[in-house]
């Protein structure tokens, strides 16, 4: 009976339709509120699918006369049935279910593989609405003999975005599709990838491998003993044991029994070193972490950087035969750093034996970074001396967000020339001229010559040695530059527009909270200063040389404190913005600010002068610069639109803070109590506006301590403005330094014992609850505040302590994700510093 439940496993599966896209999606869309992450709502819809996919067995081998077996015994009343059936309360479902997964691991019914997807299993979040909404739409699925049920999971993995504190992307089903056949995987060839995600590329060559061995009648001409060779011959390494679980279940989906797929550190670990394949596919982590990788001792190229450590595992790890298809970043490419440059001379003299140079966008919505795919083939390049590069302009959709369908598309020709290529030097034919409009061949002694290894193709298409320096040319060449308009009549409320240097903000956008205007008819007459698409504007005086761009439609005017800088033919209005914004030209242009107090510019910023590559490159450094940008938006929006929030069920009692809280229990007398001792003093500016984040003590001595510091403050005390307009509050949830006092302006909350978690105090008082009535007990004035009996009178819900340490585990949860956002803009800041920098040759 385990034998043939198990080949249902692999059979009974649902078809993938516009219906079960919507579910999925609507699945997600219930749980965004609660589990934010993708890559965790991605788990939670995985964990529920087999949940009730186990369940459904369970009831066809009931059907068919057999027993059940993965809810028996002790785990009977785990069943899916049980679960959903009605009358059961939404607390009693919730502590089911959760309990139900955390316990699945030791389910002696179910088999190894099923165990190893509930491992570590848990429910992220404590709402009963939640998960009973949840449970309900995954409780639409139905299954059938269809053999669509991978395909649907892959939908459902296809959600996953950048797990940006890796560098992981999603690899796109038709990249991973055009490097397994140029490839070409046999079946006898163990298949690798050591950081490997969901499996895509591990299931594209198994399905590559299965259609070259069907005959045409569309039957497997593969033995029974070849299929069970080829199954253990796919292997996939990952790092986190959440890819780990969703590559096991992906391929346990395409008919994998026992999937080989192994949480394991490609770069720090040794426990598989000494295992070698015959074709090697990855798309590896681009990003380092802070301090970089310590890999272990064997790698042939020393590097802390995770691209030049996956590239040397993957060439140290071919066999005498072997092949690899590696995506990576265009710092392998072209990065002067020695251990970049020790790798591509490893690859150059002994592995590479073609370049294909991918479009910017093919990461979107993800990322924009440009990125390249290494041919790599250990026989090959043995016996040939030259590298032939591919350029892929277009992969069939666009290049924004979206990535939609277009007609254009290079890579069926590139795949085609490529494959012809591999196999007249595979046959002995020495190739040394490509007549071919998207691929050349350059010779390795060429390549080697000035001793970087350069693998841009387009340097030798072009010039043969091209510098790293583009010309430099003054900006007055390129581009128009206009006064914007004197508008005279003042300004109105509303109607067109007026953009000054005080309407445009540090990071280039517009201020709407600063926008003045004047009138329709006023702008209709107006024959300069007008506003057009992509135009690039820089302030000339009071905060001279501050630009802003336009990348959309806007209808109007600027006034005289600002230049219209206005991009001509040969430069790419956001490579403009992009220049004119950076460093170099920031401290070229110092020198040209002069006049009154607040200084200025004048027109002599027309001889300035900027890099200036062919609009092809521009628009590459665009298309990588936006991506970057769209990150660094998506990650400010969560940063800046971030507020922890309590659901409040009405069923908890409401208390005044006086009850579970000590309301100022110290007072220190600076002076007295550390005499000759430095305090460490925090005020209102030493917590962040808005977040209430500590940004350090202020350290003084104890006697020129300000009359105001006299709060006794210790480890997880919640400190609460009482001051109008800086409404804020900070917990201390780790170490307080000894002899630290706080300013009069707080007042410190200690919550008693047992009765109140200190995060979840401080959640409730930065609610819109607790602060509209702290506003309602303010007086007037230009400082309105409210006093410690004010303070001990606000009323917050406060449900079980074992409940609120739930909901402050789930808020921790979420500030841990805005915390690693702010960690992604500092990255991504950094890395279009990065771009802009190599245009000036730095």
């Amino acid at each position: 009976m385990a034998n043939v439940l198990l080949v249902l496993l692999t059979t009974i599966i649902f078809m993938l339709d516009t219906e079960t896209k919507r579910r999925i999606d609507t699945a997600r869309d219930i749980l965004v509120g609660k589990v934010p992450d993708p890559k965790s709502q991605v788990e939670q819809i995985t964990i529920a699918l087999i949940y009730k996919f186990m369940d459904d067995i369970d009831a066809l081998s009931e059907e068919l006369g057999g027993h059940r077996k993965f809810f028996a015994q002790d785990f009977a009343h785990y069943g899916w049935t049980k679960l959903m059936r009605a009358g059961l309360g939404g607390h009693a479902m919730l502590n089911l279910y959760a309990e139900a997964i955390e316990r699945m691991p030791h389910n002696p019914g179910i088999p190894p593989l099923f165990r190893s997807i509930f491992n570590n299993a848990y429910l992220p979040y404590r709402d009963p609405q939640t998960l009973r909404a949840f449970l309900k739409v995954i409780n639409e699925f139905t299954y059938d003999h269809s053999e669509r049920l991978g395909d649907a999971f892959e939908y459902l993995l296809s959600v996953l975005g950048s797990q940006g504190d890796a560098g992981q992307f999603r690899t796109p089903r038709h990249i991973i599709d055009f490097m397994v056949a140029l490839m070409n995987p046999q079946k006898e060839e163990r298949v690798l990838d050591p950081a490997c995600g969901t499996a895509g590329f591990l299931i594209s060559a198994y399905k590559h491998i299965l259609a070259a061995n069907t005959d045409a009648q569309g039957h497997s001409t593969l033995t029974p003993a070849e299929r069970g060779q080829l199954a253990a011959n796919i292997c996939g390494y990952d790092i986190s044991p959440d890819m780990v679980r969703l590559s096991l279940v992906n391929l346990y989906l395409h008919r994998f029994v026992d999937p080989h797929i192994y949480e394991y550190d490609t770069l720090t670990s040794e426990e598989r070193w000494h295992e070698y394949a015959d074709v090697i596919l990855a798309n590896p982590p681009f990003m380092t972490p802070k301090g970089g990788i310590r890999p272990h001792s064997r790698f042939v190229v020393r590097s802390k950087r995770s691209e030049v450590l996956f590239v040397s595992y993957i060439a140290e790890h071919l066999t005498s035969v072997g092949r690899a298809g590696i995506i990576v970043p265009e710092g392998i490419i072209f990065q002067s750093q020695q251990a970049y440059k020790q790798l591509r001379k490893l690859l150059v003299e002994e592995l590479l034996v073609a370049v294909v140079s991918l479009p910017s966008g093919v990461f979107q919505p993800y990322s924009g970074v440009k990125t390249s795919i290494l041919i790599l083939d250990r026989a090959l390049a043995r016996r040939v001396e030259h590298i032939a590069f591919f350029k892929v302009e277009h992969d069939g959709y666009d290049l924004g967000a979206q990535r939609r369908p277009i007609e254009r598309d290079d890579l069926p020709l590139v795949r085609g020339e490529l494959s012809a290529y591999l196999g007249r030097v595979r046959s002995g034919e020495v190739v040394d001229v490509l007549q071919s409009d998207v691929g050349l061949v350059v010779e390795k002694e060429k390549i080697a010559g000035n001793g970087e290894y350069n693998l841009s193709g387009e340097r030798y298409r072009e010039k043969g040695t091209r510098s790293t320096h583009w010309p430099l040319l003054s900006l007055g060449t390129v581009v128009e530059i206009e006064s914007g308009s004197r508008q005279k009549g003042g300004a109105i409320d509303a109607g067109i527009p007026s953009i000054g240097g005080e309407q445009i903000d540090e990071k280039g956008s517009i201020r709407f909270d600063k926008m003045k205007y004047i009138s329709e008819a006023y702008f209709l007459k107006m024959r300069k200063g007008i506003l057009r698409r992509g135009d690039v504007l820089m302030v000339k005086d009071g905060a001279p040389g501050k630009a802003g761009f336009f990348a959309y439609d806007m209808e109007a005017s600027v006034n005289e404190h600002v230049f219209i800088i206005r991009a001509q033919e040969r430069i790419h209005p956001y490579y403009l913005y992009a220049v004119v914004r950076s460093q170099e030209f920031q401290e070229n242009l110092q020198p040209m600010i002069k006049g009154s107090i607040i200084g200025g510019i004048s027109l002599e910023v027309r001889d300035l002068e900027i890099p200036l590559p062919p609009l092809e490159v521009q628009r590459e450094i665009v298309a990588e610069i936006e991506g970057y940008q769209k990150v660094l938006d998506g990650a400010r929006m969560v940063v800046d639109n971030y507020r922890p929030h309590i659901h409040i069920d009405p069923e908890w009692p409401l208390v005044e803070l006086g009850e579970v809280c000590e309301i100022n229990p110290e007072t220190i007398n600076s002076p007295l109590a550390y005499p000759n001792q430095t305090v460490f003093y925090v005020d209102i500016s030493s917590v962040e506006n808005e977040t209430g984040r500590l940004l350090g003590y202020r350290e003084i001595s104890s006697s020129e301590a300000p009359s105001r510091a006299r709060r006794g403050i210790r480890n997880g005390d919640v400190l609460l403005s009482t001051v109008r307009p800086n409404l804020k509050a900070f917990a201390f949830l780790k170490e307080v330094r000894d002899r630290a006092v706080a300013s009069t302006g707080f007042a410190v909350l200690r919550a008693r014992c047992g009765l109140a978690d200190p995060a979840f105090i401080l959640a409730s008082v930065r609610s819109d609850h607790a602060v509209s009535q702290m506003v309602g007990m303010m007086g007037k004035g230009a400082y309105p505040s409210i006093n410690q009996s004010d303070v001990a009178a606000i009323k917050i819900a406060l449900p079980s302590f074992a409940m609120q340490q739930a909901i402050v585990a789930e808020i921790e949860a979420e500030q841990a994700l805005v915390a690693a956002n702010r960690e992604l803009i500092q990255r991504f800041e950094r890395k279009i510093q990065a771009v802009v920098g190599r245009v000036w040759g730095g």
